[in-house]
């Protein structure tokens, strides 16, 4: 039986009566993810895309030569066209033309943010920027929604982001020699399930439970009492969300108080030492008890623990997704310094435990060599969450990490793989401005909202279409991942729709070099072959690989401790910030002189927090968590995800006493709103949510009853801020979100996003 490589597992599938298929996870997976029940909605669903098409108003405007930035297009709210690939890559690659050549290629914005699919040959991306660099250049994103304000301030703080995600102490470790871990924002097992460039198995849940057999005591500090699993015996401390770095401030305190922190510490390896301590002197248990709403003696009990024996200090990604949210994971790396373990097995600071499956892993890093994406002559970006602003206001500036830039003037975008209707926040406003570029051209493989707002669809081939290679790194395993269903209608591999348009635009000699889907993939098995080689692996050749399915690699030798190098001699491995030491005080960005950009770290308050004057209008806290049931927005179609529904809605989490007082049951249909938006979700009545918070994850697809209207489905990105993080990181600020919920009375509207749009003949 073939197997395939998905983002959250690996899995044996069957083809049955031709079409159907049949979805097993391999054996060799010790905790399996019920996600793979998703995949079989990509066999043959009715919102797959067959076959090209073109918006009707599009191809009104080209005929009439009304172009220009106009906010009355109809986009998501318009019939399609279908034609033949021939008419839909001439547009493609006439628009493209037509826009580098009035515009500049400055004003082609290459989005296509997002997972796309685990394959390393087939990655829309690389293929997207390839071409696009090859005409001229494109504007692109930096950093990612997940961790964008981590990415940008852990390299004032404690060196490179990635440097950090890549080498954290392993589970086993910290099961060995720990026995403390405080994990704010907690370590969700549902996250552990999905790991970019796909998983082959679940470690993750594993060494969770090593921690608990080893006699490690989990503190779960979070709104959210299943942010960890039951099965893990942890300490639930409840905490009002966004309020975290007021109680790891009170925490410091408290340690530095009682003469607990670890001084010689400080003195060796930290700079900006004295500033943070004169914050620190001002956030006392009892400051913090009425923000955080965990009472003062525990905050102090916590600080004595954390200072009784090797502590981890760890926080989730989510954190940073909010106002200010810089300053939570700094908060987090100057409590463990002042405990003084950093660099040591058992302690520390971790940043995204619980976030995906490799962090704690112990596997191989051993990672795919990638297909070139060439030189983009384009300097300028867009931080990624900034796009609909970006449309707003072409030529503006903004800052980011203490520099002015300006946003392009965006006459087209293109994306293939991922999606901003599911990504970004304030969904109406991104629709509103997502009218205003002349083109939009997007790769789907399904009739979401993506497709939905754009010019030209173009239908592409799903991850069981085509042959590739799949890994990630600290997973161990490398998987052929063979076609096993021949494309749904007209369906194309990314690369050979990139082929298509580069031929077009004179330009497919340099893109192809010569090979199609099946010589690119012999060149990246032949790179990992010798790349492998080169660390004493030896590979099977390519047909070997499909013939065996998967490959083990051999794991590290030692187990690597996150800074232990840095802990051993600061002189010999300094860290990669201005001073070489961890920085609880950046003279850097006090030269920034922005208001909104402290030195060093501390509490502010959230705009939308539940002490916040506007929650006398909008009571309720809204955390919108990644889902149990899909990843991110993929397949919510597919039949895990729709097993997660609520009446036909994203379930909404509430507790007793907040359901009660608005006269809600289990199972009722309710409308979530702010002066943002608003959606209907179906009610879950759970105690294991802090009152005052309600709980709606991502990913439904959007729905919109009426164009930036009430959403059908549930998608909170209709309720959550566009505002950034601060003018440090422009990072988004999800997570700082008020709501109201009542009833939803009358008829429940039918979902539309679950089908195709109108087609209509071409005008």
């Amino acid at each position: 039986m073939p197997v395939t490589l998905t983002h959250w597992g690996a899995y044996d599938v069957a083809v049955v009566d031709g079409r159907r298929i049949d979805v097993r996870p391999v054996t060799k997976d010790p905790d399996p993810s019920p996600l793979g029940a998703n995949l079989a909605a990509l066999a043959d669903h009715p919102a797959r895309v067959r076959r090209p098409a073109v918006r009707r108003g599009f191809l009104e405007e080209v005929a009439s030569g009304r172009r220009g930035r106009r906010s009355d297009r109809r986009r998501g709210d318009d019939a399609f066209v279908e034609v033949d690939w021939e008419t839909a890559l001439d547009l493609v690659a006439a628009e493209i033309d037509r826009v580098r050549t009035e515009a500049g290629p400055a004003s082609i914005y290459a989005g296509s943010y997002g997972w796309a699919s685990a394959g390393r040959v087939h990655n829309p991306q690389t293929w997207l920027f390839r071409l696009l660099g090859l005409v001229g250049g494109f504007t692109r994103t930096v950093n990612s929604y997940s961790y964008a304000a981590a990415e940008v301030i852990l390299p004032h703080v404690a060196g490179n982001f990635f440097d950090v995600l890549g080498n954290h102490t392993p589970f086993e470790e910290l099961a060995r020699h720990g026995r403390l871990v405080v994990a704010f924002g907690g370590l969700p097992a549902k996250n552990t399930q999905v790991e970019n460039g796909g998983t082959y198995r679940h470690l993750a849940p594993g060494g969770l439970r090593a921690l608990r057999d080893g006699g490690v005591r989990i503190v779960n500090v979070s709104p959210l009492r299943g942010d960890v699993d039951r099965s893990l015996s942890a300490t639930w401390l409840p905490i009002r969300p966004g309020t975290d770095t007021a109680l790891i401030l009170a925490l410091a305190n408290t340690l530095v108080a009682e003469g607990l922190a670890d001084r010689a510490f400080l003195d060796r390896y930290c700079s900006g030492v004295g500033p943070f301590l004169r914050t620190v002197a001002d956030c006392p248990p009892e400051w913090a008890e009425p923000i955080c709403g965990v009472p003062a003696p525990t905050i102090r009990e916590l600080a004595r623990d954390l200072a009784a024996g090797p502590s981890l200090v760890t926080a989730s990604w989510s954190l940073q997704r909010a106002d200010h949210g810089e300053h939570v994971y700094w908060a987090v790396i100057a409590l463990a310094a002042l405990l003084g373990q950093i660099g040591t097995p058992g302690g520390g600071f971790g940043i995204g435990y619980g976030s995906v499956n490799r962090v704690g892993s112990a596997e191989s890093r051993f990672s795919l060599p990638r297909i070139p994406a060439g030189v983009n002559p384009v300097k300028g970006f867009v931080p990624v969450a900034r796009i609909t602003e970006a449309l707003e206001r072409p030529g503006a500036a903004f800052t980011y990490d203490g520099a002015t830039h300006h946003y392009p003037d965006t006459r087209l975008v293109y994306w293939a793989g991922g999606n901003p209707f599911h990504h970004h926040q304030d969904l109406g406003r991104l629709a509103r401005a997502w009218q205003l570029p002349e083109c939009v051209v997007v790769h789907e493989h399904m009739w979401n909202a993506l497709a939905r707002h754009a010019d030209v669809v173009l239908p592409a081939a799903t991850l069981l279409e085509r042959d590739d290679v799949g890994s990630s790194p600290q997973t161990g395993t490398i998987v052929a991942m063979p076609r096993i269903l021949e494309p749904i209608g007209e369906a194309r591999t990314d690369r050979a729709i990139f082929s298509g348009v580069a031929h077009r635009l004179g330009v497919g000699g340099p893109f192809d070099e010569g090979r199609d889907d099946r010589a690119w993939l012999e060149w990246v098995w032949a790179e990992t072959v010798d790349r492998a080689a080169r660390d004493g692996v030896a590979l099977p050749d390519l047909d070997g690989l499909f013939a065996v399915g998967a490959v083990d690699l051999p794991r590290p030798p030692e187990p690597r401790v996150l800074l232990a190098p840095f802990r051993d001699d600061p002189d010999v491995a300094p860290l990669r910030t201005p001073s070489g030491r961890i920085e609880l005080h950046s003279e850097v960005l006090a030269a920034f002189g922005h208001p909104d950009v402290p030195a060093g770290p501390c509490w502010r308050p959230p705009l939308e927090w539940l002490g916040a004057p506007l929650a006398s209008r909008f009571p309720l806290h809204l955390v919108s968590n990644q889902p149990a049931t899909r990843l991110h927005s993929q397949l919510d179609v597919g039949a895990a995800s729709q097993a997660g529904k609520v009446a036909g809605r994203e379930a909404l989490r509430m507790h007793p006493s907040d359901a009660a007082a608005r006269g809600l049951a289990a199972g009722d249909v309710v409308r979530v709103h702010n002066d943002r938006g608003a959606c209907l979700a179906g009610v879950v009545v759970d105690d294991g949510v802090v009152e005052g918070v309600v709980v709606l994850p991502t990913g439904a697809w959007y729905d919109p009853v009426e164009p930036g209207g009430l959403c059908r489905a549930g998608n909170p990105n209709v309720l959550t801020s566009d505002r950034p993080t601060s003018s440090l990181a422009q990072a988004p600020a999800a997570q700082s979100c008020l709501v109201e919920v009542t009833r939803w009375e009358g008829p429940v509207p039918e979902l539309t996003v679950d089908r195709p749009p109108t087609f209509v003949d071409r005008p």
